[in-house]
């Protein structure tokens, strides 16, 4: 179960051919459809778009997403989706894996609905997947011209926190599948990575020359501060850190000021 290496994604049941927002059914190139939304915000049909990558449990409609993205519209056009086996996505979630095939379609999409500059902004598992995401795809149309990750993790398989212990009972035992698929309504799939992907952090190495945010609250209960540092060295001084004072995890703490300024950078020529 990896994604490396994949073909090319494709569209499907696209709803409004309008300029106003819509909604999509987008197939990854393995085949799994992907729920999408469409905002053209303040960056219209040819201006910079930027695609969400939410969080694990997350969806296109939670709350915390469509607030972020009501933030981010007020600077560019906006594609929000949801991961597989997340919302009304088909498939399991691969926590992270095959994810980037889901961010793939969905920049492709941006780029077929007319975007020039397209941009991901991931959060906690979103932000590994636009890191991976940027190194796998340096190229064609579902490429990224900047990337911004928010409360991601470095390494992969990390427990050294309440938390982080909490989401892999999950992950890894059938008790914990149950309650995130009818308590979080997420369906994580039952197998191993094989091979395991690309982390993160290796991942960073090869996202250059395409601009590099990483941002982090000081009171993260998932993942401390190690982690984003560690994400920067990896840059080698190409990339730009924000630790950010009393910011806890991802888009549920991320204040409406911090998404504007993840905004500006990202839409930033």
């Amino acid at each position: 179960m990896t994604s490396e290496a994949e073909g090319a994604f494709h569209m499907v049941d696209v709803s409004s051919l309008t300029d106003g927002p819509r909604r999509a059914t987008l197939r990854t190139s393995d085949g799994v459809p992907i729920e999408a939304r469409y905002e053209p915000g303040a960056g219209g049909t040819t201006g910079t778009a930027i695609v969400v990558a939410h969080g694990f449990t997350g969806s296109v409609d939670r709350p915390s997403v469509r607030r972020a993205a009501g933030v981010f519209a007020r600077h560019a056009a906006v594609v929000t989706f949801s991961f597989r086996g997340h919302g009304r996505s088909g498939g399991r979630s691969t926590v992270g894996d095959r994810e980037v095939l889901d961010l793939a379609a969905a920049v492709a999409w941006a780029r077929e609905l007319g975007h020039a500059r397209v941009v991901t902004v991931g959060f906690s598992m979103g932000g590994s997947v636009v890191l991976r995401h940027a190194a796998l795809h340096g190229s064609g149309g579902a490429r990224t011209d900047a990337v911004a990750a928010v409360s991601a993790p470095a390494r992969w398989y990390y427990r050294g926190t309440p938390a982080m212990r909490r989401v892999h009972w999950l992950i890894t035992r059938p008790a914990g599948r149950l309650v995130g698929r009818f308590g979080l309504r997420t369906r994580i799939h039952d197998r191993d990575w094989d091979p395991v992907p690309l982390s993160p952090v290796e991942a960073v190495p090869l996202i250059a020359p395409t601009p590099l945010l990483v941002v982090h609250g000081d009171r993260d209960p998932y993942f401390p501060l190690d982690h984003p540092r560690a994400l920067a060295d990896a840059a080698d001084g190409a990339a730009e850190l924000w630790l950010v004072p009393g910011m806890g995890h991802a888009e549920n703490a991320a204040e409406d000021a911090l998404l504007g300024r993840i905004a500006d950078w990202l839409s930033a020529p």
